[in-house]
C-alpha cells in the first residue's frame, strides 16, 4: 500500500519538477549562461545538480528540443542551437529572454516590429467582425484602463484590451498569438513603466481611438489607430535604449520605424 502511495505521489510532483527543471534549463540557454554550440552536462549529471530523476530532464529536454532550443543526437549529446532556431513567440521562450533583471531591450525592439505587423491588421479585422459582446470587452478594457490607480491593474486592463480585439478578429491562427502577446505586454512594461513618465496617460487617447474605431466598424482608421498605440510603444522603448547606450558611454541611433513619435 506504501509503495502504491508513493508512486502516486510521485506522479503527483512529476508535472512540477519538469516545469522546474524546464525553466531552470530554458533560463540559463534563453541568458546564455549556456551558449548556443554548447553541450548539456549528462543527464547523471543534471540528476545531481537539479536533485530530479532522469525521466525529469529527459522529459525537459524533450520540451526545450520542442521549442527549438536544443538538439538532441545520439552519441554527440545535447546541444544548444543559435537563437535563430528557437520558437522566439513561445510564451516560455519569451519568458526566459525578456523575463529576468536585464531583459534583452533589442530583442523587445524586434518583437515591437511582429506586433506592428499582427496587431494593426487585427484591429482592422475586428473592426469589421467584432460581435456586440467583443466591443463589451474592448470597451471595458479601456475604461479599466482609464480608471486604473496601480501599475498592476493599468497592466492588466492594457493586456486585456489587445487580447479582447486578438479575439474579436474571430481568425484562429492569429488568436494563437494571445500567449505571445501576453507575454510581451508583461515584459514591455517591466523593462519601461517604472522608467518612462506618462507612459500609459500619453497611449491613452490611442488606445481610445482605436476601441472606437471598432465600435464604427471602421476597418482603416482601427488599423491607423492601433499603429499609433505600437508606435507609441517602440517610441518609449527606443529611448530606453538610446538613454542606456548614454550612461555606458556610447551613443545609439535611434530606429525610425512606427507611428506616435
Amino acid at each position: 500500500m506504501q509503495t502504491k502511495r508513493a508512486k502516486s505521489a510521485e506522479k503527483q510532483v512529476k508535472p512540477g519538477r519538469i516545469s522546474t527543471v524546464l525553466a531552470t534549463l530554458g533560463r540559463e540557454i534563453a541568458q546564455g549562461i549556456i551558449p548556443p554550440g554548447a553541450v548539456l552536462p549528462p543527464e547523471h549529471e543534471l540528476e545531481t545538480r537539479l536533485g530530479v530523476g532522469r525521466g525529469v530532464v529527459r522529459e525537459a529536454i524533450k520540451t526545450l528540443s520542442g521549442k527549438g532550443l536544443v538538439s538532441v543526437r545520439p552519441r554527440h549529446g545535447t546541444r544548444v542551437l543559435p537563437r535563430s532556431d528557437w520558437s522566439l513567440l513561445d510564451r516560455d521562450v519569451l519568458n526566459w529572454l525578456v523575463g529576468h533583471e536585464r531583459p534583452d531591450r533589442e530583442l523587445l525592439l524586434y518583437v515591437q516590429e511582429v506586433r506592428s505587423i499582427i496587431e494593426p491588421a487585427a484591429a482592422a479585422l475586428a473592426a469589421t467582425r467584432a460581435t456586440e459582446k467583443d466591443r463589451q470587452r474592448i470597451n471595458a478594457a479601456l475604461e479599466a484602463m482609464q480608471n486604473s490607480n496601480s501599475q498592476a491593474s493599468a497592466t492588466a486592463a492594457d493586456k486585456a484590451f489587445h487580447l479582447a480585439i486578438l479575439d474579436a478578429t474571430h481568425n484562429p491562427v492569429l488568436q494563437g498569438f494571445r500567449g505571445a502577446i501576453d507575454t510581451i505586454l508583461s515584459a514591455v512594461f517591466m523593462v519601461a513603466v517604472d522608467k518612462v513618465d506618462g507612459w500609459f496617460d500619453g497611449n491613452l487617447h490611442n488606445h481610445a481611438i482605436t476601441a472606437r474605431a471598432i465600435d464604427e466598424g471602421n476597418a482603416k482608421k482601427a488599423r491607423h489607430a492601433m499603429e499609433q498605440v505600437l508606435g507609441f510603444t517602440e517610441a518609449r522603448l527606443s529611448s530606453l535604449r538610446i538613454r542606456s547606450g548614454s550612461r555606458n558611454g556610447r551613443t545609439t541611433s535611434p530606429r525610425h520605424r512606427g507611428q506616435g513619435r
